[in-house]
């Protein structure tokens, strides 16, 4: 979900949509995931102003949710929440926004679980009484009160003098099912039930080094059928933003998607450009769960568009030399031990044909190694479920480029989803 005002600036994610009546609907899902939140919760107006994120809440309600709550507070505050410009640039810690932002966190998840928003939203401007409430959510209990206030409290709802609760604009937008902004199963499903819990591990992670790897996470048909649905609308999303805004597909006839999910990235990559083929290289289950995705395409999309059953991490990849002219990483290289993130781009510069190229997407740091911290963040998700990973930033990645065969002078990076992924591309002579 993702939120783009200005070529990448974001007015809330995965996810990532600006306020109306801005036009940038081809950013992702994944983006407004990483930031309207901050729009929705704490200190923030109905409306964004100019591309800026209001994001306290960003890593308080969204990034807690994959790695814990962090914001900063101004010099001269009180216990307050900043805002994102004051987080990236105070000079201490806002110690209560981290230690209690997953409380917050956790608030908004059970309200998507238990239908909170679509059915306040279905009561209209007139809103609706905790009594209904209790009625229509099936939780009837006074438990239920202490949601909604928690929930008016952090700004997702809002509750009149006569006790009747409506939905902030925020939420209104991106929380509620029948909007098209709508990325709350991602929150729900993705981060909420998977990432989060995982989150709790990590300091026996980091004691001990040992932790779950995606393939023998994604073993499970479950997790991976939960990954894969609720990452695919924040893929598209990115993808769109990718070949309208970063990037020129040219008049490319075959492409290799490794790693690559519901294979999102590639029906946007293969609408756009005629008469491209896509092969992605998924885990088996990842790969059932994909073809349902992919029944749902049209049908020309489905015919240029190919699953074969690997794990990527692989020796060898089931696929000829010299045999592509693009090859996409999209969340790959943060996803696996460190040795092995060479092994794969020396494949990817096997696969590809003379001036083909390698895109490498994925979460990074700047290469000052400082943040910006949704990007850290992130990256320390990943250790939860790859111990023996790296922290990415483009430096890592170039250098690693280099040894797989690649001129590093002509290797190129930029952002993708601002301050929290960057795209690298290398060029094969």
């Amino acid at each position: 979900a993702q939120a783009c005002a200005e070529p990448c600036r974001f007015s809330p994610w995965p996810p990532d949509r600006p306020p109306e009546p801005r036009s940038c609907d081809e950013s992702s899902a994944m983006n407004a995931a990483t930031r309207a939140l901050a729009r929705s919760s704490v200190r923030v107006a109905a409306t964004a102003s100019k591309g800026r994120v209001a994001a306290a809440a960003s890593l308080l309600l969204r990034a807690p949710a994959a790695c814990g709550a962090l914001a900063f507070r101004p010099p001269t505050a009180a216990r307050s929440f900043a805002t994102r410009e004051a987080w990236e640039e105070g000079d201490d810690v806002d110690l209560d926004s981290v230690a209690y932002g997953f409380m917050a966190s956790q608030a908004l998840f059970t309200g998507l679980e238990l239908g909170i928003f679509d059915i306040i939203a279905e009561a209209g401007d007139a809103g609706i009484d905790i009594a209904s409430l209790r009625t229509k959510s099936k939780c009837d209990a006074p438990r239920l009160q202490t949601l909604l206030t928690a929930l008016a409290a952090v700004k997702c709802v809002r509750r009149s003098a006569d006790g009747k609760y409506t939905l902030s604009p925020n939420t209104a937008q991106y929380m509620v099912t029948g909007s098209r902004h709508f990325y709350g199963d991602y929150l729900r499903y993705q981060i909420g039930r998977q990432f989060y819990q995982r989150m709790g591990a990590l300091p026996e992670v980091m004691t001990t080094g040992q932790a779950p790897s995606y393939a023998s996470w994604f073993s499970d048909p479950e997790v991976a059928q939960t990954y894969t649905q609720a990452q695919h609308n924040g893929s598209v999303a990115t993808a769109k933003y990718l070949v309208k805004k970063k990037l020129q597909l040219g008049g490319i006839k075959d492409m290799l998607d490794v790693g690559g999910g519901s294979g999102a990235f590639s029906y946007v990559f293969v609408e756009a450009t005629p008469g491209l083929k896509s092969t992605v290289l998924e885990l088996p289950e990842v790969c059932r769960t994909s073809e349902g995705i992919k029944a749902k395409q049209s049908e020309d999309v489905q015919k240029r568009v190919n699953f074969v059953e690997l794990d990527a991490t692989s020796p060898s990849w089931p696929v000829n030399d010299h045999a592509y002219d693009v090859v996409l990483m999209s969340y790959i290289s943060g996803s696996v031990p460190e040795p092995i993130i060479s092994k794969l781009y020396s494949n990817a510069f096997k696969a590809l044909r003379p001036n083909g190229r390698l895109l490498v997407h994925d979460f990074m740091v700047n290469d000052s190694l400082d943040g910006p911290a949704l990007g850290a963040l992130w990256g320390l998700q990943h250790v939860t479920v790859n111990a023996d990973g790296l922290g990415l930033c483009p430096k890592e990645i170039i250098t690693r480029m280099g040894e797989a065969g690649f001129d590093t002078s002509k290797c190129e990076s930029m952002e993708m989803i601002h301050g929290m992924t960057k795209l690298v591309v290398a060029h094969k002579g």
